[in-house]
């Protein structure tokens, strides 16, 4: 490829090609690798930002003499490394980019979680019962709720009897019964039973909200090990530099002059920049916290991702988590006299209409075409 190249339109009008790709590359997408490191850099306080700016802007550099001002250079010497610099900043923001996508992953989470709870309800205030947003319902409103709405804050049920689907919170898939002094969680689904309920906790003190806090936190906390990376990129840097100059002077007390000293001193720079450092710990994020994402496991700590290496024993405390989060009819028996298909399209028949995951169950076993129940 590079001899077809070269053949193709000549050595310099190729280095003058990779020239224009790679300077547009660094002062666009990497700009942030120049604002932010060389300012870290100059205040005593490097990071990785720093030894990649450095690292690029030495090959940029070193490879712009070599084709606009090639009489500065040994003819040996002259050699472009454009396309390091921008292997380096591309790989750096690959691996940023998928970072970002999995925090996408567990955003779309997060929304899913968010879109749970109704934008209105119903809510009885001067003896009337009127639509209001969710911002404007307050503690101690009292709230009507209909059979199959959703509940939208949590709240302490006053009068009626339903059953609440609460799997959402517990795992469980069978409805919980309410009565007059039961406590009721915003985002779970109300039965065929009407309830009038009075709201204990509104907007961010919901037990909803508080788990969608919680996974923003972990979201935007950083790992341990990204800790530990940018401590040694503390050590790690000033090395660097100073491996560096330190070539350059030995280069410059045993080699033939500067020139060559600067060659290596330059190469020392790019091959120390921590290509595999910024990609390698975004993409283990991404596929741990994207994947777990897709199936519905959401951290609640920064750190549990990484700790999970040291996990050996896992205790589930709810059946809901384990099973496909709804009871299914496994076995069948009649009494004496009765067959017990004829008696379970019967009996499933007779909940058609109703919401319970039981009579779904007896629906799902029984098939369709169900007999209708008839009218008394």
């Amino acid at each position: 490829m590079h001899h077809a190249i070269n053949d193709a339109m000549g050595q310099t009008a190729w280095w003058a090609v990779q020239f224009v790709l790679t300077s547009l590359t660094l002062a666009w997408p990497s700009q942030r690798f120049f604002r932010v490191g060389l300012s870290l850099l100059v205040k005593g306080t490097p990071d990785m930002n720093s030894l990649v700016a450095l690292g690029t802007l030495a090959a940029w550099s070193y490879s712009t003499v070599a084709l606009f001002a090639p009489t500065l250079l040994p003819e040996a010497a002259r050699a472009v490394y454009f396309e390091a610099a921008g292997v380096i900043v591309t790989l750096i923001l690959l691996g940023r980019w998928l970072e970002a996508r999995a925090k996408g992953r567990t955003g779309a989470a997060i929304k899913r979680l968010i879109g749970l709870r109704p934008e209105t309800a119903r809510v009885e205030r001067g003896g009337a019962v009127t639509d209001l947003s969710v911002e404007e319902i307050e503690v101690g409103d009292i709230l009507h709720l209909r059979p199959g709405e959703r509940i939208v804050v949590d709240g302490e049920v006053q009068t009626g009897r339903s059953f609440v689907d609460e799997s959402m919170i517990t795992g469980e898939p069978v409805p919980v019964e309410k009565l007059p002094g039961a406590a009721l969680v915003g985002g779970t689904v109300n039965g065929q039973g009407a309830l009038t309920f009075r709201a204990t906790a509104v907007g961010s003190d919901t037990m909803l909200a508080r788990i969608v806090a919680m996974v923003q936190d972990a979201q935007g906390a950083r790992l341990p090990v990204q800790a530990l990376a940018d401590q040694l990129v503390r050590w790690f840097v000033p090395a660097v530099i100073a491996l560096s100059l330190l070539t350059i002077l030995a280069r410059m007390a045993f080699g033939p002059g500067l020139t060559f000293a600067l060659v290596t001193g330059v190469s020392v720079l790019i091959i120390a920049c921590p290509c595999a450092m910024g990609l390698a710990t975004p993409t283990s994020i991404m596929v741990g916290t994207g994947r777990a994402a897709e199936f519905g496991v959401l951290f609640r700590k920064g750190d549990a991702l990484q700790r999970l290496d040291e996990v050996t024993v896992i205790v589930f405390d709810k059946t809901g988590t384990l099973t496909e989060g709804r009871p299914e009819l496994v076995t069948k028996n009649a009494a004496a006299g009765f067959d017990a298909d004829t008696v379970l399209r019967l009996t499933a028949g007779a909940k058609t209409g109703s919401e319970h995951p039981i009579a779904r169950a007896l629906e799902r076993a029984a098939g369709g075409d169900l007999p209708k129940p008839a009218e008394t």
